[in-house]
C-alpha cells in the first residue's frame, strides 16, 4: 500500500462529493463510496514516517481556505479514473510545495513523480476503473453541479497499510 498527505474539505463540500459518489454507484459505476473520504492528495510515497505529522503542524494556520472543484477530468486510457479538478490557486500550490518539502526527509522510497511540485494535478477522485462503455454516463453525473464552491479545512496523513487517517494539527 501507500501513504499520502491529503487536503480535506468542509462538511458541505464533502456532502456534495459524496452525493456524486452515491449517484455514480446507483448507476453501477464504481465510485469511491463508501470506503473513502473526499480529499485531494498532495504527496504519495510507499511510506511516510509518522514523524512527518509533527513537522506538518507548521502549516495548520493556513487553513481554512476557499476552494473550487471545477472541470471533470479523466486519467488513464482504457478504464479511466474519473475526478474533479481542484482549481489550483497560488496558495494551494504553495501548500503542496511546502508539504512536499517538509515530508521529503520522511518518505521512503522517494515520492511518486506526479506529486513533485510543478507536476501535481490537484483533483478529487470520484471513480476508478470506469469502463469506456460507462464513461459518458459517468462524465454526465460527475459534472453536476458544474462548480462546487467550498473550503479546504486542513491536512491528514493517510496510512494506506493500516487504512488509518491521522489528522494534522
Amino acid at each position: 500500500m501507500v501513504h499520502s498527505v491529503e487536503l480535506v474539505f468542509d462538511p458541505d463540500t464533502e456532502a456534495v462529493v459524496r452525493g456524486i459518489w452515491d449517484t455514480l454507484r446507483d448507476k453501477d459505476i464504481p465510485s469511491q463510496a463508501p470506503a473513502s473520504r473526499p480529499h485531494a492528495t498532495l504527496i504519495v510515497a510507499q511510506h511516510i514516517d509518522a514523524a512527518a505529522d509533527a513537522v506538518l503542524t507548521e502549516l495548520v494556520d493556513r487553513f481554512p481556505q476557499p476552494c473550487r472543484l471545477g472541470a471533470t477530468l479523466i486519467f488513464g486510457r482504457s478504464a479511466g479514473v474519473l475526478a474533479r479538478l481542484l482549481v489550483p490557486t497560488d496558495e494551494l500550490l504553495k501548500v503542496q510545495a511546502d508539504v512536499y518539502r517538509l515530508c521529503l526527509p520522511f518518505m521512503d522510497p522517494a515520492p511518486m513523480p506526479h506529486t513533485e511540485p510543478g507536476n501535481w494535478t490537484p483533483h478529487v477522485t470520484l471513480a476508478r476503473r470506469v469502463a469506456p462503455a460507462r464513461l459518458a454516463t459517468a462524465v454526465r453525473v460527475a459534472g453536476r453541479p458544474a462548480e462546487i464552491v467550498g473550503r479546504v479545512t486542513g491536512l491528514r496523513h493517510w496510512d494506506g497499510d493500516k487504512r488509518l487517517e491521522h489528522p494534522i494539527g
